[in-house]
């Protein structure tokens, strides 16, 4: 029976509490004869040509995937790369566990807007991505691969892909390795745990989620680097991510759907947390009286504007009709924006309580 394969993505950071929780992850899960346990680089830094990606490349079945990126920024990050399959369940997660919460969130999600996932032709198989935010405590994690493990091979084995013998060697696993990569990783200091050891820099790029995304362009019209581009399909994409101008995630906030995901940018909303959905972010911003997030987004591309040399797309002398147009992108977009409502007595409240700073 294959082995399940485990990626642990090492953090950006040098924290030796982050990079010993990592270390003693890896440690236990190897323990686990079942499992195959690699230790890759950070994700987001890797490109398709690094040895971390043509090793992710190979693996065919489930996999499961620890990081320390949002589940959802994780596994877009991965299908951008071509390493594409289902979302697999996971019940250890760093966001509360709120039933009501999640019913609105997939009230909003379920419309009758067509989603760029439908089209997609993904794998049969389930990749678990787990995130290192979701507890301090390393068996924490190998309690729940060691769920995931037993899962995916009782899945097999219902579906005729395993007898008898093979339920055998899952109680009492013998030490075979089934990925048939370990050859080409250098091997980590323990036993059982291979490294690979890919030289990167920091990158910073839009990464697009696909179950959210509608393909309605507001993006590529309003970003100006070149940044994305379409596919033969005339499906949005990340075509230029290099292009990216470093800390500028304002096409992110423009998104109708939050379906652009910076994965390394402090807010949540922005990095892919999965509590922030379908423009919530735009609306929390004005029930509290901060900018509204189109116009923060206008501004913070006219910085990057004049950073790179070029002319900004507003300036300081326009009218208010014209500060207000700017305000809805700064151009014509290809769906109606729609305006806020007008302050009232319980936003000036709100207001006055928000500068108390209580």
């Amino acid at each position: 029976m294959s082995r399940l394969p485990v990626i642990i993505s090492k953090g950006q950071s040098r924290n030796p509490e982050k990079r010993g929780l990592e270390e003693a992850v890896a440690a236990q899960l190897a323990e686990h004869d079942q499992l195959d346990v690699i230790v890759i680089p950070h994700l987001y830094d890797l490109t398709p040509q690094k040895e971390g990606y043509q090793a992710l490349s190979q693996i065919e079945g489930d996999f499961v995937m620890i990081s320390w990126l949002y589940s959802r920024s994780c596994h877009w990050i991965m299908d951008r790369n071509g390493i594409r399959g289902h979302f697999g369940e996971v019940l250890l997660s760093q966001v509360p566990d709120d039933d009501e919460l999640e019913d609105e969130l997939e009230d909003e999600i379920e419309d009758d807007k067509e989603r760029v996932l439908s089209q997609l032709e993904l794998p049969d198989r389930k990749i678990y991505s787990l995130e290192f935010g979701a507890s301090i405590e390393a068996c924490d994690f190998v309690e729940e691969v060691l769920r995931i493990a037993a899962q995916s091979d009782l899945l097999q084995w219902i579906q005729g892909k395993a007898n008898q013998e093979a339920m055998e060697r899952f109680l009492e696993p013998a030490n075979d390795t089934a990925m048939g990569t370990n050859s080409m990783l250098p091997v980590l200091g323990q036993p059982g745990v291979t490294e690979v050891q890919d030289p990167g820099t920091r990158r910073w790029y839009p990464v697009i989620d696909f179950s959210r995304c509608t393909n309605c362009m507001e993006c590529i019209d309003f970003c100006l680097f070149g940044v994305y581009g379409v596919n033969k399909v005339d499906t949005i994409l990340v075509d230029q991510p290099d292009n990216c101008r470093k800390g500028c995630p304002a096409c992110s906030r423009v998104c109708p759907e939050n379906a652009i995901v910076f994965p390394q940018h402090k807010t949540p909303a922005i990095a892919g947390a999965p509590a922030e959905a379908g423009g919530l972010k735009i609306d929390l911003s004005l029930l509290f009286g901060a900018p509204d997030a189109q116009d923060v987004a206008a501004r913070e591309r006219d910085e990057q504007l004049m950073l790179a040399g070029r002319s900004p797309v507003s300036n300081e002398d326009e009218s208010e009709n014209e500060k207000a147009d700017f305000a809805n992108i700064s151009m014509h977009r290809r769906q109606p924006v729609e305006q806020p409502a007008k302050s009232d007595h319980l936003d000036a409240l709100i207001n006055n309580l928000d500068a108390l700073d209580l």
